[in-house]
């Protein structure tokens, strides 16, 4: 969909944290691009392969894009479209025909669907021609989750060690 049919967010929303995170009266979106021109968030209905509401989020803070949506809850189904340039010899393939899983999703619904839709070029161009693909490829996506914080902790405590007898350790994944 494009960005000028997007319904607006209802409030601005924060830039942290990143992803989609249930704030008790809404859900607050929040994905970096230091190149998009915008993001759009898609919500669908269970097993739909088309959106039902896209809404533009309106707010770019530190190439944080973020928005509120209120009406989104816990178990709500989303992807994610990016708007900008399409120059793939300069590293950008920004296609708005494509929906984007949301690299900061903390659940997915579905499986991945390999077909020609899912490329953002034309699988049958020459080799040396990068011509965008425009068809939408939402039906061959699994869906990101909308999770909730809701997690009953009972009786554990935070464990309060002091910071004298406090050790961290830190790994690195590339390490």
């Amino acid at each position: 969909m494009d960005s000028e049919n997007a319904q607006p967010v209802t409030r601005l929303g924060r830039p942290h944290p990143l992803g989609a995170t249930w704030q008790g009266d809404g859900t607050n979106f929040a994905v970096f691009s230091a190149n998009a021109t915008g993001i759009d968030v898609c919500l669908y209905d269970e097993d739909e392969a088309t959106p039902y509401r896209t809404a533009s989020l309106p707010e770019c803070t530190n190439q944080i894009w973020h928005g509120l949506l209120q009406d989104v809850r816990p178990g709500s189904r989303y992807l994610l479209r990016a708007h900008g340039a399409y120059q793939p010899r300069a590293g950008h393939r920004f296609n708005p025909a494509q929906a984007l899983i949301d690299p900061y999703a903390r659940a997915l619904d579905g499986h991945v669907t390999w077909d020609a839709a899912m490329y953002s070029y034309d699988l049958e161009a020459a080799d040396d021609i990068l011509d965008v693909n425009e068809t939408p490829n939402d039906a061959f996506m699994p869906k990101c989750l909308v999770v909730g914080d809701d997690f009953d902790w009972g009786d554990y405590r935070a464990p309060k060690v002091p910071w004298l007898e406090t050790v961290i350790y830190e790994t690195h994944v590339k390490g």
